[in-house]
Formats: C-alpha cells, sequence, structure tokens
C-alpha cells in the first residue's frame, strides 16, 4: 500500500537517516520505536509528505487515501467540532464548501448549475448525505458530548480537543493511517476504544506511541529506528524487545550451538503465539511468528539503562498509617495503612492532587490536618513530577551532581552509576542544567537507587523517558522488594507491578483494594 523508496534526511551535517527503504502492506498495524531524537516524528513527517526527504520518494498505491493525526490542537480553532472532523476527509470537505459557496452566489448561472451537479453527484459517491450522522455517531463513541458537536473547537477543553482531532483522522474510512501519540492525553476508556477500533481496522496503521501496552494490543510490525537505519520486525513491542534479547544472549553465549539456539528460539516463538489471540493479533500475524527463522531474529542495537533499586535494611511492621489527611483545595479526609510487601498505584484524573498529597506525605509540604505516621524502619526515596528544583541553575557536573547524594565520593564509584545510566565518558561531565528532560529523570533515578530506600515514592516517572528507559524502569519497579507509593499513566507499570489499587476523585478516596489493575479496570465496565 505504501512504499518508502532510498529515503535520505539530513538536518545540516546531521543525518537523521539514509537510504531506507520500507514496505507497509494492508491489514498490518506498524509501530515505530526508537531512542528520544531518533527521528519516529521526523520518519512520519516524510511519510505524510509534511517534509521534503533530501533523498529517496514515498508512492502510495493509486487511489488509497491517507489520513494523519494533527498534532497542533490549536489549528482547527475557527471550525466547529463538525466541520473539523469531516475536514479530515479533504476531498469531500472541500466539495461541501464549494457546494455552499457556490449556492450563495446571487447571480447563479446555468454554468453554476452543471458545477454544482458534477458535485452534488461526487458528494454522494464519497458519503457525504451521511456525513454527519456518521461524524455524530464516530463523537458519541469517543464520549464527545453532544452538545460539544456544533461549538468552535476555540472553546473546547484540551481533553476534548484530542478526541475530535482523533475523530477527524479515522473518519471516512481511510486506507493509511499516520498517527503519532495517538493515546497522548486520552482517558483509559478512549485508549481502549482506539485499541479495538485498530484491531479491526482493515486498512495500513503505521504508530508513533511511548505506551507499550497499547502498542503490544495493536501492532503486528514493530520499526525499530535506529543508528540511521529503519528495520521492520514482525509482531508486537514485546516480542521484539525479548526476541532481540534473547538474539544478544545467544550472542553472548559462546558455547551455544546451532542446534540448542533454534530450540530455545522454538520454545520462545511458541510462547508468544500462544498468546496472539490474548493481545489482538490476527491468525495471519499469529502464522508469521511461526514462519520466523533464526537468521531473521536480530540483537538491537539499543542501550538500555540499568535500574535496579536496592534496600539498605529491610522495611519493619509497621510501615505508614495515614488519618484524616486534609489539604484545602486537593484533598480531604483520606485514611490509609500500608502493609508490608504492599506497592499502591494512585488513580486520579487530576495530576495535581496526587502530586500535592506525594508532597504531603513526604515532608515537602505541610497539610492543613490530619496525621502521618511513618515506621521507625521506613527509608523513604521520592521522584517528585516536577523535579526541576534539583538541577535548576546547578553548574555542577554530572559526577559532583550525583556525588552529594552517595556516601561514596569516589569519582570511579560515581562514574560507575551514571554508566549505568548511559551517561559515560565525557557526557558524566555535563553540566547538570543543560539536560534533557529525559536525562535529568535518568539522574533522579540514579540519585534514588544510590539511596537505597526501602519505600519508594515516584509521581508520573515514566515522563520524557524513551521506550528503552521506560522498559528498564519497569523491570526496576517490579523487581523492588520494599514498598511504593506511586502514579503514572503506564498501563503496562502499573498492571505489572501494582497489588493494590487506590483511586481518588473529587478530593475523596473512592476505591481502595488490593487487586489487580486490569481486574480493576473490568470493574468499571
Amino acid at each position: 500500500m505504501l512504499q518508502v523508496n532510498n529515503v535520505t534526511v539530513q538536518f545540516g551535517t546531521r543525518k537523521l537517516m539514509g537510504d531506507v527503504s520500507l514496505k507497509f502492506t494492508e491489514g498490518n498495524c506498524y509501530g515505530v520505536i526508537g531512542a528520544n531524537g531518533a527521528g519516529k516524528s521526523t520518519f512520519l513527517r516524510v511519510i505524510s509528505g509534511d517534509l521534503e526527504p533530501n533523498k529517496g520518494d514515498v508512492t502510495i498505491e493509486k487511489n488509497k487515501r491517507m489520513s494523519v493525526l494533527a498534532q497542533n490542537q490549536n489549528a482547527f480553532d475557527e471550525y466547529t467540532v463538525l466541520d473539523t472532523v469531516i475536514s479530515g476527509y479533504e476531498r469531500l470537505f472541500s466539495i461541501m464548501k464549494e457546494k455552499e459557496a457556490l449556492y450563495l452566489k446571487e447571480d447563479f448561472t446555468e454554468e453554476d448549475g452543471l458545477k454544482a451537479g458534477d458535485l452534488e453527484s461526487e458528494f454522494g459517491e464519497l458519503g457525504g448525505w451521511e456525513a454527519d450522522s456518521e461524524v455524530h455517531m464516530l463523537l458519541n463513541e469517543l464520549r464527545v458530548p453532544d452538545d460539544c458537536h456544533y461549538t468552535l473547537m476555540s472553546e473546547l477543553d484540551a481533553k476534548i480537543k484530542v478526541k475530535v482531532l482523533l475523530a477527524r483522522a479515522i473518519f471516512g474510512k481511510p486506507d493509511l493511517l499516520v498517527l503519532d501519540e495517538p493515546t497522548n492525553n486520552l482517558d483509559i476508556k478512549t485508549v481502549a476504544w482506539l485499541e479495538n477500533y485498530l484491531t479491526d481496522f482493515l486498512g495500513t496503521t503505521i504508530i508513533v506511541s511511548h505506551n507499550r501496552h497499547f502498542l503490544n494490543n495493536v501492532c503486528s510490525h514493530i520499526c525499530d529506528v535506529d543508528f540511521g537505519e529503519i528495520r521492520i520486525f514482525v509482531g508486537n513491542y514485546d516480542f521484539w524487545y525479548e526476541s532481540s534479547q534473547l538474539a544478544a544472549k545467544q550472542m553472548r553465549d559462546q558455547n551455544s550451538t546451532m542446534e540448542q539456539r533454534a530450540k530455545e528460539l522454538q520454545a520462545f516463538i511458541a510462547r508468544f503465539s500462544a498468546n496472539a489471540s490474548k493481545s489482538k493479533q490476527a491468525t495471519s500475524r499469529k502464522k508469521e511468528l511461526e514462519k520466523l527463522t533464526i537468521e531473521q531474529i536480530k540483537p538491537s542495537l539499543r542501550k538500555y539503562p540499568f535500574i535496579d533499586f536496592k534496600i539498605d535494611k529491610p522495611i519493619g511492621k509497621e510501615i505508614l498509617t495515614v488519618e484524616g489527611l486534609t489539604k484545602k483545595g486537593y484533598f480531604e479526609d483520606l485514611s490509609f495503612t500500608f502493609q508490608k510487601d504492599e506497592k499502591i498505584a494512585v488513580i486520579c484524573s487530576n495530576s495535581t492532587v496526587t502530586e500535592m498529597l506525594f508532597s504531603v506525605l513526604t515532608g515537602e509540604e505541610e497539610a492543613d490536618s490530619g496525621t502521618i505516621t511513618w515506621g521507625k524502619s521506613v527509608i523513604t526515596t521520592y521522584l517528585p513530577q516536577n523535579h526541576e528544583k534539583y538541577f535548576i541553575n546547578s553548574k555542577l557536573s554530572l559526577v559532583d551532581w550525583l556525588r552529594q547524594y552517595s556516601k561514596e565520593h569516589f569519582e570511579e564509584f560515581i562514574r560507575g552509576w551514571l554508566g549505568r545510566m548511559l551517561f559515560s565518558g565525557q557526557e558524566a561531565l555535563k553540566e547538570a542544567n543543560v539536560l534533557s528532560g529525559g536525562e535529568k529523570v535518568r539522574c533522579m533515578l540514579a540519585k534514588m537507587m544510590l539511596e537505597q530506600g526501602n519505600f519508594l515514592v515516584m509521581d508520573e516517572p515514566t515522563n520524557h523517558l524513551d521506550l528503552e528507559s521506560i522498559t528498564a524502569l519497569n523491570k526496576g519497579m517490579t523487581n523492588f522488594k520494599g514498598n511504593m507509593l506511586f502514579s503514572t499513566h503506564d498501563h503496562e507499570i502499573i498492571s505489572t507491578t501494582a497489588n493494590r489499587i487506590m483511586e481518588i476523585d473529587g478530593g475523596k478516596i473512592v476505591f481502595d483494594r488490593q487487586i489487580a489493575y486490569d481486574d480493576y479496570l473490568a470493574l468499571d465496565n
């Protein structure tokens, strides 16, 4: 359906990708992954025609329509919601507007009448007469309130706008969908709706997303953007990640025979193929997995940080008791108690509530009333959502910055921890105040590991991180042997880490149980 032919993209002296040739076929969903700055969004811009490559071209099968998820939320502020959605089908929308202009002419001529007739005919062929009802139905499925359908986009809340832009992308049954971070700012129910839509979508989908759960549920292939190359692999994100890890392990194991390696691969593929239906992959995708040979499984060139939270001393029986905790404007009368080995995920639609709660519990803010009782053996370490105060105006090198939080001050020791977080060589001498968002989070995680707390408090720890760092963080959180209180939008982290869910709504605890996250979500259906 779509072919990328010898595409090269270069900005100045930096070559982002060179001589990339790929083929995207009908009925498949391709997840585009890569480190921050690798060129994922740039690749989507080239595919959609928004960016001209320095060399090569992109071709789409004749009479196939591409639709792209708009990134600029303010681009349609002068349109009504209804018109915004219909404008996603460019030809239909242009006919609609051309018809309106013709019929408003005071000097309507015979030639205008013939033109209008042709437009009406094409309008009908494109499904124009059913467009309004289809848009209303689509918006209702996305839970956009009826009273918003004729409202100007400029008057909408940002969380409603993203749903309208999603409706705009998928309206009119396009043949090819290009979606850059489609789950950003979407609620859980809308993400689930989109997963089901894409699973049943008969066209071709190309997606950039940091949401691993979403990629696992919808993708039939993974496009790995790395070192100026883009390689396509069969399977979802987990299959790509674990198969590349298996290939790397087999390469390290010099004593492993070809026969033994083949057996390991067959067992691995059989396990994933058996779960294909659970991840909503089609039977044809399952067959593709089963056809893979050992030569097609290649190790990833990607580097992963090493995240492993060790405990300085075990936690006692008394951990944390909160009674009647109130902070005006945020929450009131919160009461809960931590049990040993509990990892609580806090679910709240208002991130400022969880941010304030965690700040109060860790002593950075004071409550208006209520009590917080920590066990004597508890050592907390905290990753706040807003951690700029740790870096702002800091001209310390990363070595000296991290040294502040370490009992050992030898440079080799500090550099070892920075190396775990992918700051090696000269990278370790960068000033702390010039780091990117993702680099700052990695530094904060190194700080937490050095502090060796037995109680972790983490507020949206995946913010700014790439998929590699999120995957490593997930592993670190799952393996952690202490207690944990955290908030995140990452479905995979909650479902694999939390053993208790606490939901806060309207400033009050409305749900608090030891329960798996997926079971909690099922209660709402």
